[in-house]
């Protein structure tokens, strides 16, 4: 919908030349703030603002369910860094969007979620379709509206763009009635933002606090960067690269924080955490200074709390103060930007004499490297993930479910750049990697995008092939299929003797025929993908042997449309190293 023409209004904002409807006043605002792309799922509170939308220039992607939707809304925001955009009706639309929401929250996506709901008149009374979706989401949101006025349309939509993607990202919904939708009235559109208690651009560190970790560093013998998401969100990748470069400090990061530093840079000790790198885990418990940037202190990184870098200085810079000291006590807390912060050190900091620090952590790294033991013919999760990064020269934006193939994915593939990386860290919510690989090729359609899932996360997401198709979207996928919930086997093999508690998701009957379904048969493959993803007229085909892999790789991202790539993979495999839970790094497993 092209802009209305416009005519000064009194006070801080515009008006149009004459009456618009709520549903119009929505899809206006959402033209102002930028928004190009849009993934919905309409029903019959939000049909109002569909048919806006029809008469506009965003693009609406439907896709198959709201939790896709909101995936893909993630994908796309993670990507591109602007804020993702999804709609959905009331009631069960709305609660379907739950997951999503609380998933934003955890990994600091910006997002917008627009709900309708059922007319003010009716709310309250168990009307048809009717969820209470402000009091459910209240959690799981950074903030929400109840919109029971249409002048207070814009205004809501123009500060819920704001807190989306201000200070620490996260999403925000907005509940519109349907008859607030229908009823018109001539809006007055704000040009800025005021919310006195919420004011994020003014948190950064003081000129004492840079002076004060510049001098740790300068002391310290045994510094390391612990860099996390917080990086990405804040686009601070390059001053944290000037910063790494000019100290010569050693870097690992975080699972949210791949490729902030270039891993295959020597400086680059990859990922840290339960299924880091064993020498990055050393590092960190060895470290005399930790410089905490962007982090939250999660305890799939730090393990048990108390043993964490217990005889490190930990200097913590994070711009959402209520992480601070949350998890971990930090010997120098700041609040701050992180980009404003590096910045400001990158201009003060002199390095210290750090090589044999830096010599003891290469001996780390050549004693424990990431590794497998490869075998004849059969195709291993690793292997695969490898020879997908050496076909696609890194270069690819790649997503991925929950679950091993998830953790594999972070320890083969590695990442020089940031966005490079979508995946669901806080939250580890199984079907996010397929719609929020759609939604990444929206925000970068000619890029090479990947999704590297599991057989059991692909499956709750499988009804986005249709869009995929419907839309056009060129979304390869290579399932790691094991037949298994392979990470749940993982701890069932581990800690419960190899108990199976309903791990197994492939065929029963395929299974009592079989003694070892270690690499089931093709024709016991259960669901078949291939033929699924045929259903959806999506092209496809499965590699059960070695020789088989690369040719149909190549095929895969030479593809010109969505492609399904089922990879048969043994279930035994476990990803190494690994901290047990509640452990620390003197417990680490690595065979």
């Amino acid at each position: 919908m092209a802009s209305k023409s416009q005519m000064p209004a009194s006070g801080n904002g515009t008006t149009t030349s004459g009456e618009m409807s709520g549903a119009d006043i929505l899809v206006e605002c959402l033209i102002r703030e930028g928004v190009e792309v849009l993934f919905g799922y309409p029903g019959g509170a939000s049909m109002e603002m569909h048919q806006s939308l029809t008469r506009s220039n965003i693009q609406v992607v439907l896709c198959r369910h709201e939790q896709g939707e909101i995936f893909a809304a993630e994908g796309y925001a993670k990507a591109s860094g602007k804020v993702g955009v999804c709609m959905a009706t009331s009631g069960p639309g709305a609660t379907n969007l739950v997951t999503g929401l609380a998933d934003a929250k955890m990994d600091s996506v910006p997002l917008v979620a627009i709900t309708g709901q059922v007319s003010t008149a009716v709310i309250g009374r168990d009307a048809f379709q009717e969820t209470p979706i402000i009091e459910v989401t209240r959690q799981i949101t950074k903030h929400n509206y109840l919109v029971d006025r249409i002048e207070d349309i814009p205004r809501v939509v123009k500060e819920a763009f704001y807190v989306a993607s201000s200070g620490r990202p996260g999403p925000v919904l907005i509940d519109i009635p349907k008859n607030v939708q229908q009823s018109v009235c001539v809006p007055v559109f704000p040009e800025t933002v005021s919310i006195r208690s919420y004011t994020p651009k003014h948190l950064h560190a003081s000129r004492a606090q840079i002076q004060e970790v510049a001098q740790a560093v300068l002391e310290s013998k045994r510094p390391l960067i612990y860099a996390g998401g917080g990086i990405v969100t804040a686009d601070a990748s390059e001053e944290l690269r000037e910063f790494a470069k000019k100290t010569h400090i050693p870097v690992a990061q975080t699972l949210m924080g791949l490729g902030v530093f270039p891993q295959t840079d020597p400086q680059s000790l990859q990922m840290l955490g339960m299924h880091g790198s064993v020498y990055a885990n050393y590092a960190i418990n060895h470290a005399d200074l930790l410089l905490a940037f962007g982090v939250r202190f999660d305890d799939r990184v730090t393990g048990k709390l108390e043993e964490f870098c217990k005889h490190g200085r930990i200097v913590h810079i994070d711009i959402d103060p209520s992480e601070i000291n949350k998890n971990k006590v930090a010997h120098l807390p700041i609040v701050s930007d992180i980009k404003y912060a590096l910045q400001e050190l990158n201009s003060v900091v002199v390095p210290g004499d750090y090589q044999v620090w830096c010599d003891e952590i290469e001996t780390w790294r050549e004693k424990y490297p990431f590794n497998y033991k490869d075998v004849e013919d059969v195709i291993l999760p690793q292997y695969a993930i490898e020879t997908l990064y050496k076909m696609t020269q890194g270069k690819a934006i790649i997503s991925t479910g929950v679950g091993q193939h998830q953790m594999w994915a972070a320890q083969f593939y590695p990442f020089d750049e940031p966005r490079r990386w979508l995946t669901s860290g806080g939250l580890g919510a199984m079907g996010f990697g397929l719609p929020a690989a759609l939604g990444a090729q929206l925000a970068f359609p000619d890029a090479l995008v990947v999704d590297i899932d599991g057989d059991g996360s692909f499956a709750m997401n499988v009804q986005e092939l249709a869009t995929l198709y419907a839309e056009k979207i060129p979304v390869k996928t290579m399932i790691l299929n094991n037949q298994h919930l392979g990470m749940v086997v993982q701890w069932e093999d581990r800690f419960y003797k190899s108990n199976r508690g309903h791990t197994f998701i492939g065929d029963p009957e395929a299974a009592q025929a079989h003694e070892d379904m270690s690499i089931p048969p093709s024709h016991a493959i259960f669901p078949d993908y291939v033929t699924i993803a045929k259903g959806f007229r999506v092209p496809a085909e499965r590699a059960e042997r070695k020789e088989d892999l690369v040719p149909a790789i190549d095929r895969m991202i030479s593809s010109d449309g969505p492609y399904l790539l089922d990879v048969v993979v043994p279930y035994q495999e476990h990803v190494l190293p690994m901290i047990p839970s509640g452990m620390t790094f003197a417990d680490i497993i690595t065979e």
